[in-house]
Order: structure tokens, then C-alpha cells, then sequence
């Protein structure tokens, strides 16, 4: 929720009404009370508020309700600002639920939402759009439970040591493991199979890790490129939310040509999917011989006002409350563009 809290406090209010509204893990949508505080992750968590319902274009809104009883009034939703991570808010799910209820929706659709999400097929569009990634080898977690011997021999001969074993849909670096043996590889695999239904298994790369800021929806924009330093072997969930050690380093000590590569291989990653709004592309630059790889994109970067997005826009000249701005006038010119559409719902 601190990215939450970032944007509800810095959101210019001069230009417009804010509507708090917070998910909560069992699904309920909660319409926050304004009078509450709504700085903090503990405050948002702890706000009061009343149950809301969404999903008819025709309300152009969202429902509040209470249990057991009637309509008791409708709030008008201009705009979503989705802030959420993770599966049931970045994956595409959401963007599904504003796209069907009418409403203009800061960043991707549904689709560059999901193919974003999933790690799998998100290297496979990397892969058809000449943008070099890490080999990689995927299986079902139902595959891992009846054919554990043959997949275990694939790591072994196709990807080798040490490498990256991931959820394919999940955020945050969450049940990923850096394995640097075939010993510790079924532990591996089943923590990710925890998580997610679909495992990828990445070649490790001994890399330092860039990333760099997209803004835009048909023509893009990109920032300065940034460089994390992490506190842990890899930048794993300890190292992004726990660690003291973790640093961030905008602009990146990297040539200039190096740089301006990847601001072409974000622009391009980020069209490739069909992403809208805001993207964070990360990278991967080998020490050992320079080559150059697309880790991945999030369509729904940190945005608290020290997270690298925001950082390297800040950079880039364009300030944290700029910025929100800026990607609530590109929802609406997205929305603007799909109403054009002869098939779209949207009068």
C-alpha cells in the first residue's frame, strides 16, 4: 500500500476529486472515508469505509452497498489509478473489470497487463521482436508432479548452473530462487510451484541490472537509465523490501551508447506487448562480455516517491506529482481512442 499512499498524497488537487477505494485479499472493494488518513500503508489499511460494487457501463460508476441491503448511492469514477501488484490488479483482471464498467484506466489493458504478467509468454514476444532474452525452459506444476525426472534432466542439459527459478505469474520476486546446483533445483521448483501453476526455469547471468522508465501510450517515452544495487546476492523480495544494503543509482554509470540502447530495447519491449500508460523495463548487462538481455517488463512499477519509476522521472525532469498527472491524461486519451472503435461498447 505505500505506493498507494504516495499517490493519494501527491495527486494534484487542484485538478481533481479523489476517490480512495482499497481491495482487500478476500476480494471486497472498500470506498475509503475522506475524513480518514490516508498517508501511510497502516493508515489505508486501517480506514474505514463503505462496500462498493463495479461493473455497469451504464452507472458510469462505482455502487456503494452495505450487507443485506439496498442501492444506497452511486459515486462516478472519470478515471482508475490502479495501485496494485500482483496477481487480481496487474495480471489483467482488473483492467478486464474497468474496461467492461466503462471507465478510462491508468496504464495497460488487459492484454499488455497479462502478457506482462506472465513471464512465459512475455519472453516469448521478447523473442519475436529480436529482443535478446535469457534461454529459458517452462512446465506446468501439474507436468513437474508426474514427470519431476525429465524435467530435472532439461534443467540439467538446456539451462544449466546456476540459474533463476521462477513462478511465471507472480510480482514483487516472490518465490523466486537463484539455484546453483542440481541439488538444490526441487526445492526450488517446489517453492515456485506454490505460487503459480506455470515454473520457469531462467539461465543465471552474472549481470548488473538496469532499468529504465516508460511513459506513453502509441509513442512512448523513456527515461534516464537507472542501476540497482542490491543487498542480496540477486534483487529478490528481501532485497527490494527489507534490506538496508539495496541502493539505487539514477543516471547509471554505463557508456552512453549502452544506454541508449536500452532505451530503444525498453520503447520496443514495451509496444511489443501492447502496453499503455507506464512501464518499468529491466535488464540484464553481462560483466562477463557486455551482451545485453530484456529481463522483463512491469506494467504496474513501485510508485512510492523513492521507487525507481517515479526516481528516474524525476531524473528525467518530470516531478512525482507531474507524472501522476501525465498518466491520467494518457488513460483518457487511450479511452478516447477506443471509443473510436465500430465494436466498442463505450458511447
Amino acid at each position: 500500500m505505500s505506493s498507494a499512499a504516495g499517490v493519494f498524497t501527491h495527486i494534484d488537487r487542484n485538478q481533481y476529486n479523489i476517490h480512495a477505494v482499497r481491495l482487500d485479499k478476500d476480494g471486497t472493494w472498500w470506498l475509503l472515508d475522506p475524513n480518514e488518513p490516508m498517508d501511510s500503508p497502516e493508515a489505508l489499511a486501517r480506514a474505514a469505509g463503505m462496500r462498493v460494487v463495479a461493473g455497469d457501463p451504464t452507472i458510469e460508476g462505482l455502487v456503494i452497498i452495505e450487507p443485506g441491503e439496498r442501492t444506497l448511492d452511486i459515486v462516478r469514477v472519470d478515471v482508475a489509478f490502479p495501485v496494485l501488484h500482483g496477481p487480481f490488479g496487474e495480471d489483467g483482471t482488473f483492467q478486464g473489470l474497468a474496461a467492461m464498467a466503462g471507465w478510462p484506466c491508468v496504464g495497460s489493458g488487459v492484454l499488455g497487463s497479462s502478457v506482462g504478467m506472465d513471464k512465459v509468454l512475455m519472453k516469448q514476444v521478447f523473442f519475436q521482436n529480436d529482443l535478446p532474452s535469457t534461454d529459458f525452459i517452462w512446465f506446468t506444476k501439474k507436468s513437474w508432479m508426474a514427470e519431476s525426472d525429465r524435467i530435472l534432466k532439461a534443467v540439467n542439459q538446456e539451462i544449466g548452473f546456476p540459474c533463476f527459478v521462477k513462478p511465471a505469474n507472480a510480482g514483487s520476486s516472490v518465490g523466486i530462487s537463484k539455484v546453483k546446483s542440481a541439488e538444490e533445483l526441487w526445492t526450488a521448483i517446489n517453492i515456485a510451484a506454490e505460487y503459480d501453476r506455470k515454473i520457469l526455469v531462467e539461465k543465471g547471468v552474472n549481470a548488473r541490472e538496469l532499468e529504465c522508465a516508460v511513459l506513453g501510450n502509441h509513442q512512448p517515452q523513456t527515461s534516464v537509465v537507472g542501476e540497482i544495487l542490491p543487498g542480496n546476492e540477486f534483487y529478490d523480495y528481501e532485497a527490494k523490501y527489507q534490506s538496508e544494503g539495496s541502493r539505487t543509482l539514477a543516471p547509471a554509470d554505463i557508456d552512453n551508447d549502452i544506454a541508449e540502447k536500452i532505451k530503444w530495447m525498453a520503447a520496443r519491449a514495451f509496444s511489443s506487448l501492447d502496453c499503455a500508460g507506464l512501464g518499468r523495463v529491466d535488464f540484464l548487462l553481462d560483466k562477463n562480455n557486455g551482451d545485453l538481455f530484456v529481463n522483463e517488463i512491469n506494467t504496474i512499477p513501485g510508485f512510492t516517491p523513492i521507487s525507481m519509476y517515479p526516481h528516474l522521472w524525476e531524473k528525467s525532469g518530470i516531478s512525482y506529482t507531474e507524472l501522476i498527472s501525465k498518466l491520467i491524461e494518457l488513460a483518457i486519451e487511450d479511452h478516447e481512442d477506443r471509443k473510436c472503435l465500430k465494436n466498442s461498447r463505450i458511447d
